[in-house]
């Protein structure tokens, strides 16, 4: 072969190898992809998890085909409920599920997430507080002037009873009660003789049983029976505190502003998946666990009785409306909504 025709042939040779290596390079490129990767912790121990949050991140975790990971994490199994706000902020942990009240967020709506003393008859009062009547909107006012912390999405859990190991008849009965329960639900049940008690989540069982516990408001009958709280107690009261837990996501706000768009869209998405799974979850569960439960007697204040619980609520309104003028809005809006339900009659009031 001739000396001219070695180097041409080479060189298109040379140029072929080159033309291969860049259509190829994308493939090299994705299969070296970094995926995202957060940390979550929710308000709930291992036994609650698994139906209030798991079947979420799971899913969340399949569609996003290795994009994002989330690795999720039980009640105080990373940090203390309680500083749950503060780790979130200096990005100790990405994300967090629970409400404004228990995780000590520093605005004024807080004292609102949890059970707010009667606030709701029922679970679907709470979406549409926030999609309805203009919740939605003041959450995310407040929330944007706090730094380094995204609110996202508030939806509805169970309700707050009492399960107790002695009966339950009358508001006399509670006086002295020692009770686990949320903050504001606490200083709302001292009006009544109750002596809220504060505790890691997984120490509640146990207390009962040695006697730091005379019982729990918590939650309603379907969590009693699915964290094992049924079997340390005796009594259920039907009264509840309030309709509906108001629970929230947050987010790390530098780590949910640098997300892409289509994971923000997917984790929001997984977020109602969430909200609708508890709806149907919880009023299957709250009916299911009193008519087959088997282990908790039901007991029940008189309605006449309790109804000094309520007036004492709408006292309480007021009291906290005084805090803020965003409260004040806030409680406005729970009485306009109350009104229309009781306007409106049955289902949504009696």
């Amino acid at each position: 072969m001739k000396r001219r025709e070695f180097l041409t042939k080479a060189g298109i040779a040379s140029a072929c190898a080159v033309a291969g290596a860049t259509v190829n390079a994308p493939f090299v490129h994705a299969s070296q992809k970094s995926t995202i990767k957060w940390r979550l912790q929710t308000y709930a121990g291992p036994a609650l998890a698994e139906h209030v949050i798991k079947p979420q991140i799971e899913a969340f975790n399949k569609i996003a085909n290795g994009d994002m990971v989330i690795e999720l994490y039980n009640a105080d199994q990373l940090v203390p409920t309680g500083e749950l706000f503060r780790a979130m902020q200096r990005g100790t942990i990405d994300a967090v599920q629970s409400d404004d009240d228990s995780i000590a967020a520093p605005v004024d709506v807080a004292i609102f997430g949890a059970y707010f003393p009667c606030a709701s008859r029922y679970s679907l009062d709470v979406p549409t507080l926030f999609n309805h009547y203009g919740l939605k909107e003041i959450w995310e006012e407040a929330y944007s002037e706090i730094k380094g912390v995204t609110w996202l999405s508030a939806g509805a859990w169970d309700p707050c009873n009492f399960a107790t190991k002695e009966p339950i008849n009358s508001l006399a009965d509670l006086k002295g009660k020692r009770v686990f329960t949320f903050p504001t639900g606490g200083r709302f049940l001292k009006r009544f003789g109750v002596v809220p008690v504060t505790l890691p989540w997984e120490d509640v069982e146990v207390a009962l049983q040695t006697g730091e516990l005379d019982g729990i408001a918590w939650s309603g009958i379907t969590e009693d029976y699915t964290v094992g709280w049924a079997d340390v107690t005796k009594y259920y009261l039907t009264n509840n505190i309030s309709g509906a837990w108001a629970g929230s996501y947050f987010a790390n706000s530098d780590k949910w502003d640098a997300l892409p768009e289509h994971l923000k869209t997917l984790f929001r998405m997984s977020m109602d998946s969430s909200h609708y799974h508890r709806l149907y979850w919880y009023w299957w569960g709250e009916a299911h666990y009193r008519v087959t439960g088997g282990k908790l007697k039901l007991t029940t204040i008189p309605e006449s009785e309790w109804q000094t619980v309520e007036n004492e609520a709408i006292k309480y309104w007021d009291e906290i409306a005084l805090k803020s003028p965003r409260c004040a809005k806030v409680v406005k809006i729970l009485k306009e909504y109350n009104e229309v339900m009781k306007k409106a009659g049955n289902p949504y009031r009696s």
